[in-house]
Formats: C-alpha cells, sequence, structure tokens
C-alpha cells in the first residue's frame, strides 16, 4: 500500500506522506469531512451536480450544507457561484470535477484561502487532469480520488485522500485504523514488550487500502497516459462528427491537461429523452450524471438553480472508455447521427 502511496503522490506531484490509499472515494470523503469537527452551526458549501456521497459525508458530519448552482455548459460552479454562498458559517467548500476538469479551480482556491476556509476537492472524475500544470487534487486543503470500476484507474474499488495539513491528516489515518491502531504484526524490530498490546487514539473504522488492489493500483499507474490518449482521440472523433450539427451543444472545447472522463451533448428540452430512447434501443447505453440535489426529496429547497436545471434537463452523456474500440465509436457516431430530431 506504501509503494501504491508514493507513485501515486508521484504522478500527481505531491508529497508522498501526504497521502492515504484507503478503501473507496467515499470512504475518503466521509473521512476528510468528519475529521473537519463540524457542528450545526456551521455550513459546507457543494455545487448540486455532484456525487450524493459527498452530501451525505456533510449531511453526516452534522453540518448544514448550502448547495450551490452551476455553469449549465461545463456543469461546473464558477467562482462567482463559491462566493455568493460564503458566510461566516461556511468552513469548507467541497467541489466535484465534472468531467474531469474544473477550469477557475486556482481562483476558488485562492477565494477560499482569503475566506480562511477548508477546500476538498472531490477529483474522482479528474485524475490525469491538471490545470496549469498543476494536477487536480492537489489545489485544495484535501483532494479525493476514485478507483472504482468506472474510473480512469481501476484497483476493484478503493480510493485516495491528498491532506496538506499534517495534523489532520493525523486526524484522519486514525480514524481509518480502528482509532490509532496499526492492523498486522509491529514486526520484529518493534521495541515493545507486548507488541500485541493495542491502545487507540479514538474511534475509527478500519477503512485502508489492501495490498492486492494497491498492486493493481501500481500496475494500472504505468497505464494512465495511454489511455488519457485514448480518451482525448475519442473526444476528438466525437467532436469532428458533431460539429455543425443545429440541434446539438458540444461540451466546451478540451485543454491539453484536461481528463476527458465524461463526454455530453447538449439538445433542447423536448430532444434530450427521445435521443437518449433512440440510442437504447439502438443498444447504446447514455445517462446523465450527477442528478442535482436539490431536485431529491433528502436534499430539496426552494432556492433557483437555473444553471444545473437547464443542464439536467438538456444533457446526455455517451459512452466515453479507453476501452471502446473504434468501431464502438463509429457505431456510436452514426447512430447520433440517423437520429431524427
Amino acid at each position: 500500500m506504501k509503494a501504491f502511496e508514493k507513485a501515486f503522490a508521484a504522478y500527481i506531484g505531491a508529497e508522498s506522506e501526504h497521502m492515504i490509499a484507503v478503501t473507496s472515494c467515499t470512504e475518503g470523503l466521509f473521512q476528510s469531512v468528519a475529521a473537519l469537527e463540524l457542528d450545526p452551526s456551521m455550513e459546507v458549501v457543494l455545487p448540486t451536480i455532484s456525487f450524493i456521497g459527498a452530501a451525505h459525508a456533510i449531511r453526516a458530519s452534522g453540518a448544514g450544507l448550502r448547495l450551490i448552482d452551476v455553469d449549465p455548459l461545463t456543469l461546473n460552479p464558477r467562482p462567482e457561484h463559491v462566493e455568493k454562498a460564503l458566510t461566516s458559517r461556511t468552513k469548507a467548500i467541497l467541489l466535484l470535477h465534472f468531467g474531469g476538469r474544473l477550469d477557475w479551480i486556482a481562483d476558488i482556491a485562492e477565494l477560499a484561502k482569503a475566506r480562511k476556509v477548508v477546500l476538498i476537492e472531490d477529483s474522482a472524475c479528474a485524475l490525469g487532469g491538471r490545470w496549469n500544470d498543476s494536477s487536480y487534487g492537489t489545489f485544495g486543503d484535501i483532494g479525493v480520488w476514485s478507483f472504482d470500476a468506472m474510473k480512469l484507474l481501476v484497483t476493484g474499488s478503493g480510493g485516495m485522500i491528498r491532506i496538506r495539513d499534517d495534523a489532520l491528516r493525523q486526524q484522519v489515518l486514525d480514524r481509518v485504523t480502528l482509532g490509532g491502531v496499526r492492523p498486522g504484526f509491529v514486526g520484529a524490530s518493534s521495541d515493545l514488550a507486548r507488541w500485541w498490546e493495542v491502545d487507540p487514539a479514538g474511534w475509527g473504522r478500519l477503512s485502508v487500502m489492501n495490498d492486492l488492489e494497491a498492486a493493481i493500483g501500481l500496475v494500472q499507474l504505468r497505464r494512465i497516459d495511454g489511455f488519457l490518449h485514448r480518451r482525448r482521440q475519442i473526444v476528438h472523433t466525437y467532436d469532428n462528427a458533431f460539429a455543425g450539427i443545429p440541434w446539438l451543444q458540444l461540451p466546451p472545447p478540451p485543454t491539453d491537461e484536461s481528463a476527458p472522463y465524461f463526454y455530453w451533448l447538449q439538445t433542447a428540452v423536448d430532444v434530450r429523452d427521445k435521443l437518449a430512447y433512440d440510442l437504447r434501443r439502438r443498444g447504446i447505453y447514455t445517462s446523465f450524471r450527477y442528478w442535482p440535489l436539490h431536485r431529491t426529496s433528502l436534499y430539496a429547497d426552494s432556492a433557483s438553480y437555473p444553471g444545473a436545471d437547464r443542464a439536467a434537463d438538456t444533457t446526455l452523456l455517451l459512452p466515453m472508455h479507453q476501452n471502446l474500440s473504434d468501431s464502438d465509436v463509429d457505431r456510436i457516431v452514426e447512430s447520433v447521427l440517423a437520429f431524427k430530431v
């Protein structure tokens, strides 16, 4: 596990001692928010288009949840969305990097620093992506990544947390090791008289990644650049095929440093679902992620989210994976082009 943490840190340009490999990104989010020791008088800002587990992590911490709108084309919040939501109660900002990029991350990080607010980057979709040569997940105080079966780097399950602050990182490390109990034999070099005794510093769960998953992660790390190259080829094919179609809005042009995790089309409200059903009839699965939290019964509120509402009603994610063959991509393109508005 330590070897994987070190290699992952080197890949994103971070310090290896800042990394903690855990059982999942969701666990990483829960542990990161819990370590802030929030209470009901405090709030965490979260885009309404976010992973549901991020909202659950905030609610489980006892803090209030302040949802914010997003840009309807990128599906990411702009700095003005974040700044408008900040109050004296705000203790943290938790941001998803939708589709593998967040072009305003440096500005938002500066805003968080100026307001003395913790910035947590949910970088589950953004591994391999960079902004101004810095990896997503390294701008904030905390970064969290996912390695589940749908991600760029796959270990079966698993996740990684990067925490810059030493005290906060130690708190999370204790929480993911049964309160500070290191699993396994401590080693013959230990000077403990009874090395089997335990005395945890506090409560916690056993949430560290196992060595089998870490070994898979080490191999996957060596293949990431190839995965990114293939995904960028697919983006290029999609962009060329769909350019100039009057009823389609393409995603913002990718940068050389973005990580193409999603590829989405946007249409008129009365067209999106028809397109999705037609593609499904042709054996092509599409979807929309992530459903706006303010439209769920658990996190519904009366505020207005025009950008997120527009995105949720008009956006469709096409298949995007490095294992798509050229014939797969051609069939997807042909099916979209065959659709009659």
